[in-house]
Order: C-alpha cells, then sequence, then structure tokens
C-alpha cells in the first residue's frame, strides 16, 4: 500500500501553542474535551472566545472568561436556559445529542400537558445524563450563581479529565446527574 498520510491534514497544525500556566490553554482544553472529534468546532469556538476576549485581563477572580466561552459555545458546544425554560432545554440538548446522532428519549411526550406539567429542567437534565451515559456521554452544569442551567457534554471517558481542568479553570461543574 502507498503512503499516502501526506494527503491528509495533520490535525497537530490545528493546535495552538501556549504555555503551561496560560489560562487560554486551559480554555482551548476545555473546548477540546466538549467538541470530541471536532476540531474544527473547537478553533472556531475559541478563536470567537478569544475575540470576546480581546483587551479583557484573564484573571484568576475574573468569571466573565466563563461568560465570554457560554456565548461562543452556546448551541454548539453548550446550552444555557433559564430555570423554568423546559422548551429551550429539550432543544438545546437535543441539538448538541445531534452532533453524534443521538437521540433523546425523555420519558414521556413533552407535548403531553399531563407529562409536561411535572416536569423541570432538573428533571430533565438528569434524564438526559442518564440516556447519553448510555452512549458514552457525560452532561455537565455549571454552576451560574443565578436562576439559570449552563453546561455542556463531553465523552464519559473524560469525566476526570473535566472535572480536573474545571477545577484549574476554577469553574464549580456536576454531572447532569446533580444539577446546581
Amino acid at each position: 500500500m502507498p503512503d499516502n498520510s501526506a494527503d491528509y491534514e495533520d490535525s497537530d497544525e490545528l493546535l495552538p501553542t501556549f504555555d503551561e500556566d496560560d489560562h487560554p490553554a486551559r480554555v482551548w482544553n476545555l473546548l477540546w474535551l466538549i467538541n470530541p472529534g471536532d476540531e474544527e468546532a473547537a478553533l472556531q469556538q475559541f478563536d470567537a472566545w478569544r475575540e470576546a476576549r480581546a483587551g479583557a485581563e484573564d484573571e484568576a477572580g475574573d468569571e466573565q472568561w466563563l461568560w465570554d466561552l457560554k456565548d461562543a459555545i452556546d448551541w454548539r458546544a453548550g446550552f444555557h436556559v433559564d430555570w423554568k425554560d423546559v422548551d429551550s432545554f429539550v432543544a438545546a440538548l437535543d441539538e448538541l445529542a445531534a452532533r453524534w446522532n443521538l437521540g433523546i428519549d425523555w420519558g414521556g411526550d413533552l407535548d403531553d400537558e399531563d407529562f409536561a406539567q411535572d416536569i423541570d429542567v432538573p428533571m430533565l437534565m438528569a434524564t438526559a445524563h442518564d440516556r447519553l451515559r448510555e452512549h458514552g456521554y457525560t452532561v455537565w452544569n455549571w454552576n451560574t450563581g443565578g436562576d439559570g442551567y449552563a453546561g455542556w457534554i463531553a465523552l464519559s471517558r473524560d469525566d476526570e479529565a473535566m472535572l480536573a481542568l474545571c477545577s484549574l479553570l476554577g469553574v464549580e461543574v456536576r454531572p447532569g446527574s446533580d444539577p446546581f
């Protein structure tokens, strides 16, 4: 067989280079985790985040970087919904799961008033977490400190890496089975 490896793009060329203690490097690693197998999407989101952060200082106590990240990944690799917005939560998680050709069994017909009247975002987040774990994915949510729910999905095999990285970034995260 001929060696045609030169015909393929080297994914190492897509990776930005940073110092080890560089905050943007950690954000890049987070984007890498929440866009498994899609380096191009991670790079686009990273560029959008960097553009939003242009001129801002990345300080340890500054949480604005996380809100800028939320904007860069919203509906592409993450979600952010109001505490009572069940419809947006379902639509966002369905959209995110579709990246891997997965559908989420929500446990009932969301258009059925009898079923829908007793559900809320935390209940649906736990359901999505359980359904996606069956396929090797984990739903994560981070503490918004307000009346909303935000998070992302990553491969379950990266659970320990996610916890370690978010600890380094100063982001309090929990699996979707335990929403804030």
